[in-house]
């Protein structure tokens, strides 16, 4: 199912996100910001979150809460706004100089101006959410960003650890990826008005699911194709980064000292080395099994709701994220 169809029951909310996030990144009167801001929405991604603040919202609204429409669309856009903002962070950190098949920021403009202008959007998304005159959500994706930020520091520092432990990669997804996922379900079900119960249920499916979500990515780092990526695979084995591929490739491996000496070498015919032998190994099912196992978790969050269009998309975009690590070998 293609992610256009799972949308559907929130289309209109989309174009309502979309049409705010422009409207936001066009104000400034300054031609030199709006070249740079035009740019970032030439390629836009997959707005997985904004989604799923919709979703999560309209899965559990029993009543129509006034102004709700026009407070979730500023949510949904803070929420596209920082992830968008810890990209540009991210490609500085990285090096990295494509993303969505262009140039990135930092290759584009430079890496002063990606830093000052991944700040400008955290700036341009908290504005938003203080328009929103909900503690709750303020404190919601506020503590969500500060997670973000921990989990980037963690993960810089854990760089060229071979030694890295399968609970210290997952303490850094959690934080960097997942939190963000989890306070855009949170944030939508606060929105809503509902009990505590459904938007503890809510942000352990969001959770969950950004847990899969970037294990499913390194995966992809890992296998993928650059066309397909958008951008050059290896790029976590070129900064030195151990994910969730590289652990189990560690765990399954009869010949330890060799994977941990291709994986301290960091070059491209080591990466290709470490890629064949992943694809070829029990590691790349045990990764399948670890993601699955995490969107399996996700749907059950989703059991104590109403049945609705709104929770039956919530449960084709666990089945979608599934779908995307499967990989044919020839």
């Amino acid at each position: 199912m293609l992610l256009k169809e799972i949308y559907k029951p929130v289309e209109k909310e989309l174009i309502q996100i979309e049409d705010l996030l422009r409207d936001s990144l066009e104000r400034s009167r300054r031609k030199s910001i709006l070249n740079i801001n035009n740019y970032v929405l030439v390629s836009p991604g997959k707005r997985l979150r904004p989604a799923l603040v919709a979703l999560s919202s309209k899965a559990v609204s029993a009543v129509q809460v006034p102004g709700i429409e026009k407070q979730l669309v500023k949510i949904a856009t803070s929420i596209e706004l920082i992830h968008m903002a810890s990209l540009i962070h991210d490609d500085v950190i990285d090096h990295a100089n494509l993303r969505h098949n262009k140039p990135t920021i930092n290759t584009k403009f430079g890496e002063d101006i990606s830093i000052a202008l991944g700040d400008y959007l955290y700036s341009i998304a908290f504005q938003l959410i203080s328009r929103c005159g909900n503690l709750n959500i303020l404190d919601c994706i506020s503590s969500a960003a500060k997670e973000m930020c921990e989990g980037e520091l963690v993960q810089v520092c854990e760089r060229d650890n071979i030694s890295l432990l399968k609970k210290r990669y997952l303490l850094i997804i959690k934080k960097k990826t997942a939190t963000l996922f989890a306070a855009s379900c949170e944030a939508g079900a606060i929105a809503s008005g509902c009990p505590e119960e459904m938007r503890a249920s809510l942000r352990r499916y969001g959770l969950n699911f950004g847990i899969a979500f970037q294990i499913i990515d390194d995966c992809m780092d890992l296998i993928g194709k650059d066309s397909e990526l958008g951008k050059l695979a290896g790029a976590d084995f070129n900064m030195g980064e151990l994910t969730l591929p590289a652990l189990n490739l560690l765990s399954c491996s009869r010949d330890k000292k060799k994977v941990m000496s291709l994986l301290g070498r960091q070059n491209r015919e080591s990466f290709q080395e470490i890629r064949k032998r992943f694809i070829d190994s029990r590691a790349f099912l045990k990764t399948r099994e670890d993601a699955s196992s995490y969107l399996q978790r996700s749907k059950k969050c989703l059991a104590g709701l109403d049945e609705s269009c709104f929770k039956q998309s919530l449960t084709f975009l666990a089945d979608y994220m599934e779908n995307r690590i499967i990989y044919d070998k020839s």
